[in-house]
């Protein structure tokens, strides 16, 4: 903690000279948010998984981001902060694992972690350029945000909105910091039944995304991750408007990935997710299919932009296929805003149980959300949510029951 006071005072001398910019002090946003998460997953075969039969753990998170303006001029310059804290309540070596806080080399979960990041950025006209700490959401690479500190990359970022309904995002990733960690590492690829993977310093993103009409917008993504792995991701997202409070929501997404020097990777994932809205419900079809010698491609650590990715599976191995049934209930229907459920099950088949075994393999996950938002009062943005999980599966040491539960609230600062 001392490093991180001392790396936080040389970065407010170097950002002194342009404080006294009007705009860049008035457009300036701080918050904190505070997180509390306990995590049980139970697994459910003989044995458990790697000698353990279930992972606990229970820790406070504390995420403070800082966003300034621009200063004024035909080029803007401007700084983002994000400090993140992570304190341990409760673990234990036989729980330890759940990604909520570091595992060291001996066994050991530290009482407490802590990282921070600054990103300097420059805007042009409605082009902005950022360096320093990313956390991209894009189909080729989603930071994942659902533990208790984000996980971020370190790199640069083009973001351009020249065109109207046109936005153009471009650029490279160097360094990844996992969400349970406090180190930067090079960044590898989840290993979906693929060989010769390496680790390295070059990710290279692009793309395009055009809004034809309020209800329909397109995009184009490419990425590749220097010697493992090229992909093009195409997507079409839609929303038909059914009159009388019923919508009709279409996302389709289909993703070629394909090796890139000294691995394996060949994968075509086919996607749709089809949601009927009416009123305060939704019910959702997910179809999901994948082909070629490999499982889905995407960077360790993120959250894969797959329609049937949900909160312990993503349905993703060689040759897999997979639906998914969706519920959802806004209860601001029944008079109580800011309370929400959701359901869930997906079930995936004919995929392979290892590299060498048949086409035999089959899993399903059943998923329930119940959330809470305070709406108004001294409470205000206060929120708690339970997440139920249970999974099966023929492979071996994968079956397990999960919860989570999360408390969140939200204080601008600024």
């Amino acid at each position: 903690m001392r490093s991180l006071i001392v790396r936080s005072f040389s970065l407010a001398l170097l950002v002194a000279p342009v404080l006294s910019q009007a705009a860049f002090l008035e457009d300036s946003k701080t918050s904190l948010e505070l997180r509390n998460f306990y995590f049980n997953r139970d697994f459910r075969q003989p044995g458990g998984s790697a000698g353990q039969s279930k992972q606990d753990e229970w820790a406070q998170g504390f995420i403070m981001r800082y966003s300034s303006g621009f200063t004024e001029g035909p080029v803007g310059l401007g700084i983002d902060a994000l400090g993140l804290w992570g304190v341990k309540l409760d673990s234990g070596r036989g729980e330890r694992g759940t990604g909520l806080l570091p595992v060291h080399n001996n066994g050991d979960v530290p009482d407490e972690y802590g990282k921070l990041g600054a990103t300097l950025k420059m805007r042009l006209s409605q082009t902005t350029f950022r360096y320093g700490t990313l956390i991209p959401d894009l189909p080729t690479v989603s930071s994942s945000d659902l533990r208790l500190l984000p996980q971020t990359f370190r790199g640069g970022q083009i973001t351009s909105n020249e065109i109207a309904g046109l936005t153009l995002n471009t650029g490279r990733l160097t360094r990844n910091v996992q969400r349970n960690s406090s180190s930067t590492e090079k960044i590898t690829l989840t290993n979906k039944g693929m060989t010769g993977l390496t680790p390295d310093d070059q990710f290279d993103f692009f793309s395009v995304s055009y809004k034809w009409f309020d209800n329909l917008t397109v995009s184009y993504n490419y990425a590749n991750l220097e010697d493992n792995y090229r992909q093009n991701y195409f997507t079409l997202l839609h929303n038909l408007d059914l009159g009388t409070g019923r919508f009709l929501k279409t996302d389709v997404r289909y993703a070629r990935s394909s090796d890139d020097g000294r691995t394996n990777v060949d994968n075509h994932a086919m996607q749709g997710m089809f949601t009927y809205r009416v009123d305060y419900q939704a019910f959702g079809l997910g179809l999901q299919k994948m082909t070629g010698d490999t499982g889905f491609a995407y960077l360790a650590g993120t959250n894969p932009y797959l329609v049937n990715f949900v909160q312990i599976n993503d349905f993703a191995n060689p040759n897999e296929k997979s639906w998914q049934a969706r519920y959802d209930y806004d209860f601001a229907g029944m008079g109580i805003p800011g309370l929400s459920f959701m359901t869930r099950y997906a079930k995936g088949w004919d995929f392979k149980r290892s590299l060498t075994g048949t086409d035999n393999g089959t899993e399903w996950e059943r998923d329930m959300d119940i959330g809470y938002v305070v709406q108004e009062g001294v409470a205000k943005n206060l929120g708690l949510k339970w997440r139920n999980a249970t999974f099966r599966s023929n492979k071996s040491g994968n079956d397990l029951d999960e919860n989570r539960v999360i408390l969140s609230y939200s204080i601008p600062l600024l």
